[in-house]
């Protein structure tokens, strides 16, 4: 069965960017091996989510506007979903899909677009959380950083009480902890 699945990474202290919405502490503590670890995920990905601060950073940071081929070997031929209340612009060649509004339809329409893949909600935390909101997230899987911001984005603005269930945790080469959670419905 697809899974709807929030992979991220986080600091220690609960983060996924810091104040100025930068990434950059990840990529100064990434350890050897995860980009395999990356890649084995993606593979099972038919589709993905992100919200417009995630995008922007990504267009700003890896300059995607000037190489668009970048994205695609990325994230190849998935349709990718972009939450924004602003116009962005989109990269020439890529299936990107800027929408606004419930996640339940478009929900929908990514899990029939993944055609039986799982579906990857890269980010922000609030998104994610308003998946979580309506039942709509199966699993989170959490690389834990060791590194602490002190402020920044939250990695989910959500209380989920007594709905996690632990499914793994593993070391990742003395630096990461990736852990597993299977998000439980209705008791289950």
């Amino acid at each position: 069965m697809a899974l709807t699945q929030y992979n991220t990474a986080t600091t220690i202290d609960g983060f996924i960017a810091d104040e100025n919405n930068s990434l950059d502490w990840l990529f100064r503590v990434e350890a050897e091996g995860t980009r395999d670890r990356f890649a084995e995920f993606l593979a099972g990905v038919g589709a993905m989510a992100m919200g417009a601060t995630t995008y922007q950073w990504v267009l700003d940071h890896e300059r995607v506007l000037d190489d668009p081929a970048k994205w695609k070997s990325w994230y190849g031929e998935r349709p990718s979903w972009v939450f924004t209340h602003r116009e962005l612009p989109p990269i020439p060649g890529a299936d990107v899909r800027f929408v606004r509004g419930d996640v339940r339809p478009v929900h929908a329409e990514m899990v029939e677009a993944a055609g039986g893949a799982n579906v990857w909600l890269v980010g922000g935390g609030e998104l994610v959380g308003q998946f979580a909101d309506h039942g709509l997230l199966d699993e989170i899987i959490i690389g834990i950083a060791p590194v602490t911001l002190g402020a920044g984005a939250p990695l989910l603005p959500r209380r989920l009480d007594g709905v996690l269930e632990l499914t793994s945790a593993e070391v990742i080469n003395k630096a990461f902890v990736e852990v597993r959670y299977r998000v439980r419905r209705d008791g289950a």
